[in-house]
């Protein structure tokens, strides 16, 4: 099943998609809380749908993000994207990339649907995209083994990182991690698709086999397949579960495909900016076999409130 949250008029509702229709839930209610009520409701709610609401065409309602996240975790699980970023700081894939699927925790305020505008972070000049697939927990639980996990996820999504690049580049030299470089808008959408859709696209090694693709203004930026992540979305779920709790509703992004999953690798492989960074009226569209299409148009943003510098203590 594919369950979406959106606006029709001035309602906010949420409902299944068939086609390109959706079917509200008989009584207004947020697909997080069906979630946390756990799969059984969720699909029950959904059958009602189908068989007992009047659908609404697509075209005239607006996706808004599927449900509003607690958490977000992004993870970071292309070799191939870690590859082409280093390169462009004259460096390489670090060995501890390798020991665990690392990530970071990005903001769950920040989440917008499928085709909403984007404005240009406050001070940015170079604008950036991430295509990623999300995985959505559906129930609780501490310390999984991979095993245990896929049971504990309910779904999957396509999640857009957008990245300002130049603010990320300076933030990180403070070892701290990004935070406004990438704490401003998020795509989540357009609806999230329950996993038993998907198996028929699991490998032998519990990888999706899907295809990705992303395109600027039309032309294709770049392509790749989920099955080249270096571990599972069960994988990453057991260690985001390791000596503390997922919940329902959690987020995990498989951090940014390869061969042109953001210009940032691009950058990094070209030695130039080319192509170049986002600019306000560029549209970028990314697909994902199995799961669907977001379109979001970069628009102007504000300028940055102006604050001091630190006061050197020292």
């Amino acid at each position: 099943m594919k369950f979406a949250s959106f606006a029709h008029g001035v309602k906010r509702q949420a409902g299944v998609v068939n086609d390109d229709q959706v079917h509200p839930f008989e009584h207004p209610v947020e697909l997080l809380d069906l979630i946390v009520e756990g799969e059984e409701s969720l699909r029950g709610e959904g059958e009602r749908a189908l068989t007992g609401t009047l659908p609404v065409p697509l075209a005239d309602v607006r996706l808004l993000p599927p449900l509003q996240p607690p958490t977000v975790r992004d993870y970071m699980t292309f070799e191939s994207h870690v590859e082409g970023v280093a390169r462009g700081y004259a460096d390489t894939v670090p060995e501890e990339w390798y020991a665990a699927p690392a990530f970071y925790f990005t903001n769950p305020y920040a989440m917008i649907g499928a085709h909403d505008d984007v404005p240009v972070p406050p001070g940015c000049g170079r604008f950036d995209f991430e295509l990623e697939v999300a995985a959505v927990i559906g129930k609780a639980g501490r310390d999984l083994t991979p095993e245990q996990a896929r049971d504990h996820i309910i779904g999957y999504t396509i999640l857009n990182d957008w990245s300002a690049r130049d603010l990320q580049g300076r933030e990180m030299r403070v070892k701290l991690g990004p935070a406004k470089g990438k704490d401003t808008s998020t795509t989540l959408g357009p609806w999230l698709v329950t996993a038993d859709e998907l198996e028929p696209h699991r490998t032998a090694e519990g990888f999706l086999d899907l295809a990705l693709t992303v395109a600027v203004n039309g032309e294709t930026v770049g392509q790749d397949r989920v099955a080249n992540m270096a571990w599972t979305f069960e994988e990453m779920a057991a260690y985001a579960s390791r000596g503390t709790w997922i919940q329902p509703g959690d987020v995990l992004g498989s951090g940014t495909c390869g061969n042109g999953g953001c210009l940032a690798e691009l950058w990094g492989r070209h030695g130039v900016l080319e192509p170049p960074p986002l600019v306000p009226g560029d549209t970028v569209t990314m697909t994902v076999e199995g799961i669907g299409t977001i379109s979001n148009t970069v628009v102007e943003g504000v300028e940055p409130v102006p604050l001091p510098p630190a006061r050197r203590r020292l």
